[in-house]
């Protein structure tokens, strides 16, 4: 088996046997809890706790963010099982045999001098110091980080889905970012119970001192009838010596947990931070150093200590005051938190040249590419609409933006780009814009603080309000204030807030220009995916028509609402008439026709009855013989205005009759007119559909309801 050198091949025989090191830890911690083990090894044992304890609380030096040892809580749990199965080890040899093996002996002779009232003080002080000041500490912070953590995933959330939504970052970047914030609730969340084991290892530790002591006085005066003093001498400093090993490794991991629940914003390691913090300001070192100055000559005080500090003081804010004037000569700014004399609110390097002083070298050329990009659809709101955009104050228009694109890829198949939302002082406090590729499409007011009561029923009740236009339909409405809500409803008429206002507009605005917006780099991320799980239709398909036909196929379904997430069946008949020819207009008859299915569904009524007008046979005769050229090679319409303008109101009026009657508009007519047809009556009837006879699926039931004369 090959193994790779160097660093990198250490490194991944590392991390290839981790897992089976892990499992051996958690075997060696249950059998040292059953098996008794030997002095000499347990020696090891509690060696490698003592030196693992460094490691961990010197790696927590080194991290900048918590989530850089995201394993740091299960590591306190394995440390905590495996101290308590050598304190089980240790107390099974400390009362079978009076001897536990050289460390713990030698902790209990030379640490504390072979003193047992000693070593009981230095123990029950190192576990007061854990318990009460370290432990106690480290479980606050960890349980006030977890809870503000959990309360701040919305915000962020919210905050990933603004920039995603202004385009600032792409969707991988906003799932990353998602996961970093997974990981950190979860870190937190862990690190709140992992601190509870730190707390009852402590306790543990004292409450097996005392069962140690008290266990093997009885046994040595009781069963090998040993003198009350020298029986509570040797197991007093053994179980002391065992208590100190055991101790010394729990409070290096207590102090780790504090540390790493600790550091919120470093930016560096641990050691820096406190440095450049403590060292970033002259005056407090300057101030200090003269104060212990000051107690190096007052009699009775200690003088060599006190001048030897005071003179470092001194001699680092000298040193800061330095490096900060050298920085302000230089322009760049000074050292972190430094600043170099002036007055507590001017950073150096700002104020007017003083004389003597070289001009300030001129600024860069200014680039002036990123102003020439056009956002394809983006929303500019006066600053009294913020509220409704800012997440930090309630506002949900984000999320809203949000469900208007996932609506729009569900209903359509359209991708809708990022939505760019920004604030425009031009504008009225209460007004917003929506532009499509720069250009204003719509436009409207909203008043934050009142409700939209628009009259869809015909109520003859009035409202007290201010009057106004519902900017997605044009419909008269009213502004109420939120007392008179209930009213407003009681009454029939429909109320919706300001943010449903601007929703509803953006949302309409998206369907009537979604074809503007689809672009042909967005064309070609959609072929791209249909490759990937269809590559013979999308290969077929381009050897006959180019990208541009295709964008401007998709582009006339969208402008007449036809959804385009049926993209297989869109592109196979691009496949199939693309070789006879490549004109835009025929080319979308035929893929409207093999979406018939699609159209059908979209205009019958939930009884499955598709009601429909008809064109006279007049009428289509002359939109034919009017009509020079073919859909095939290209055609103009060559009728009089008059009369075209007479077929439009005919259309129109037969439209209303279907609007007031409860049913959608329909016109289906003959399918070399189709389209002709549609062209005429867009500009008046946008919303009126337009099908051929080949355009309804088979088996759907139909119903005239008139002709157009």
């Amino acid at each position: 088996m090959a193994v790779a050198q160097g660093d990198n091949g250490q490194l991944s025989i590392g991390m290839r046997f981790a897992d089976l090191g892990m499992a051996i830890l958690v075997i060696l911690v249950v059998a040292m809890m059953i098996i008794p083990f030997p002095p000499g090894l347990l020696d090891i044992f509690l060696s490698f706790n003592i030196t693992f304890g460094v490691v961990v609380l010197l790696t927590t030096f080194y991290v900048r963010r918590a989530l850089e040892i995201s394993a740091f809580p299960t590591i306190l749990l394995l440390a905590t099982l495996y101290r308590l199965a050598l304190n089980v080890s240790t107390t099974r040899l400390i009362l079978l045999h009076g001897y536990a093996g050289d460390v713990i002996e030698a902790f209990g002779n030379f640490v504390v001098g072979g003193n047992y009232v000693v070593g009981g003080v230095v123990f029950l002080i190192l576990v007061i110091i854990q318990f009460i000041v370290i432990t106690k500490g480290a479980e606050r912070v960890a349980e006030v980080a977890a809870r503000f953590t959990l309360d701040a995933m919305p915000g962020k959330q919210m905050a990933i889905d603004a920039d995603l939504n202004a385009g600032l970052i792409e969707e991988g970047e906003a799932r990353r970012r998602r996961q970093e914030i997974q990981r950190e609730a979860d870190f937190y969340g862990a690190m709140d119970g992992a601190s509870k084991f730190v707390k009852g290892d402590a306790i543990a530790g004292l409450i097996i001192t005392v069962i140690n002591i008290l266990g093997g006085f009885a046994i040595a005066v009781f069963q090998r009838g040993m003198e009350m003093e020298q029986a509570l001498k040797v197991y007093s400093l053994l179980t002391v010596g065992d208590g100190l090993v055991g101790q010394i490794p729990s409070l290096l991991f207590s102090t780790a947990t504090g540390i790493i629940v600790t550091r919120a914003a470093g930016e560096s390691n641990l050691g820096q931070d406190i440095v450049q913090t403590l060292t970033a300001y002259h005056r407090p070192l300057w101030i200090g150093g003269g104060m212990l100055l000051s107690l190096a000559v007052v009699p009775g005080m200690p003088t060599v200590p006190f001048s030897l500090l005071g003179s470092l003081l001194l001699f680092l804010g000298y040193r800061s005051y330095r490096e900060g004037m050298a920085a302000q000569e230089r322009g760049a700014p000074p050292p972190r938190g430094a600043r170099a004399g002036g007055p507590p609110g001017e950073r150096a390097g700002e104020g007017a040249p003083g004389r003597g002083e070289k001009p300030s070298t001129p600024p860069a050329p200014e680039n002036v590419l990123p102003l020439l990009t056009v956002d394809p659809l983006e929303v500019e709101i006066g600053y009294a609409l913020i509220p409704l955009v800012d997440p930090a104050q309630g506002g949900d228009m984000l999320e809203r933006i949000g469900t208007i694109r996932r609506q729009m890829a569900l209903e359509f198949g359209l991708v809708v780009p990022p939505i760019r939302l920004r604030d425009n002082i031009q504008l009225k406090p209460t007004e917003y814009l929506i532009l499509v590729k720069g250009g204003e499409v719509g436009r409207g007011e909203l008043l934050p603080d009142h409700y939209l009561a628009m009259n869809t029923t015909g109520s003859e009740d009035s409202l007290v309000g201010i009057p106004t236009t519902e900017p997605a339909f044009g419909l008269p409405a009213v502004w109420i204030s939120p007392e008179l809500r209930d009213q407003a409803e009681g009454a029939g008429y429909t109320v919706v807030d300001a943010p449903s206002v601007l929703a509803t507009h953006l949302s309409e605005t998206t369907k009537r220009y979604g074809a503007d917006i689809l672009t042909r780099q967005e064309v070609q991320k959609l072929v791209d995916m249909v490759k990937e799980n269809h590559p013979a239709v999308v290969e077929e398909m381009l050897g006959a028509v180019g990208l541009g036909e295709i964008q401007k196929v998709l582009q006339n379904l969208i402008r007449e609402q036809i959804p385009i997430r049926d993209l297989v069946s869109i592109f196979e008949a691009l496949a199939d008439f693309g070789r006879a020819s490549r004109s835009v207009d025929f080319l979308t008859e035929r893929v409207r026709e093999s979406l018939a299915r699609v159209i059908t569904l979209r205009l019958q009524d939930k009884a499955g009855l598709l009601t429909v007008g008809t064109l006279s046979p007049s009428w289509e005769r002359r939109v034919k013989e009017s009509l020079q050229g073919d859909l095939v090679q290209g055609w103009q319409i060559n009728m009089d205005p008059k009369e075209m303008q007479k077929m439009v109101g005919a259309v129109a009026k037969f439209s209303e009759q279907m609007a007031f009657s409860g049913q959608m508009p329909v016109l289906l007519v003959h399918p070399d007119v189709r389209l002709v047809v549609r062209r005429i009556v867009e500009g008046t009837l946008p919303h009126m559909a337009v099908v051929s006879y080949n355009e309804v699926a088979q088996g759907v039931q139909l119903k005239s309801v008139g002709m157009v004369e």
